[in-house]
């Protein structure tokens, strides 16, 4: 979830987003690696946005903090669609991270799927903006894999856990660090028609406050996997 901001001068559209974690697994190098990835991946295809004649660039900037006193009330009574919640924990149901729905503000990851270049963060702020999986999951003979593609994702060998198994196989499906962002993920965003209907708020309110999953809990049902 984020805010909308035309810079007219530089021709840009901004997103804007702030994510707060809390948690017991939060720290300064997951702070910092989650804000890393997000801006570095969704800013490296320099997307272009055609509003009338004119190229937009869009620039996403998004901050992450370190919330570790956050409380069940400051989710629930945020107004300020540029905040986003994300609780993270060692032990979580189903080994996966994910948000609350597509453009949720809300979410649960699993620490162990944060590794720098992981790319799972990237993935799950898609969701946040709206982007869900594409329905093809079979990528063979189209190249290297968007951001949105899901663990699980068919795909050529290069881009496997393990080039030398069969497709399908254990180890032989999309291995996250592959995924990027393209400009195709930039055009699904539809930040010209937000800006033409002079909307300036990507996502919606989920305001979901997670408390740690434990092993003698009923899994909640994640949105999907990262």
């Amino acid at each position: 979830m984020g805010i909308i901001e035309i810079d007219q001068q530089a021709l840009h559209i901004n997103i804007l987003s702030s994510i707060f974690l809390y948690g017991d697994a939060i720290s300064e190098d997951v702070r910092r690696d989650a804000e890393e990835e997000i801006n570095e991946m969704w800013n490296s295809p320099r997307a272009l946005v055609w509003v009338g004649n004119s190229p937009y660039m869009a620039v996403f900037k998004t901050e992450v903090f370190l919330y570790p006193d956050l409380s069940l009330e400051e989710v629930r009574s945020n107004k300020n669609p540029r905040n986003n919640y994300i609780r993270v924990e060692e032990f979580a149901y189903g080994n996966i991270s994910f948000v609350d729905g597509l453009e949720s503000n809300t979410g649960y990851f699993k620490k162990e799927n944060l590794y720098k270049g992981s790319t799972t963060v990237a993935h799950e702020y898609g969701h946040t903006l709206g982007l869900p999986h594409p329905v093809d999951l079979d990528l063979r003979g189209k190249g290297q894999p968007g951001i949105m593609y899901p663990r699980g994702t068919i795909v050529d060998p290069q881009f496997q856990y393990d080039s030398t198994v069969q497709p399908g196989e254990y180890g032989g499906t999309i291995n996250p660090i592959h995924r990027r962002v393209f400009q195709e993920d930039i055009d699904l965003l539809n930040l010209v028609s937000k800006v033409k209907r002079k909307e300036r708020v990507i996502g919606k309110f989920s305001s979901r406050y997670h408390y740690p999953h434990l092993n003698n809990d009923r899994p909640p049902k994640p949105f999907g996997m990262a």
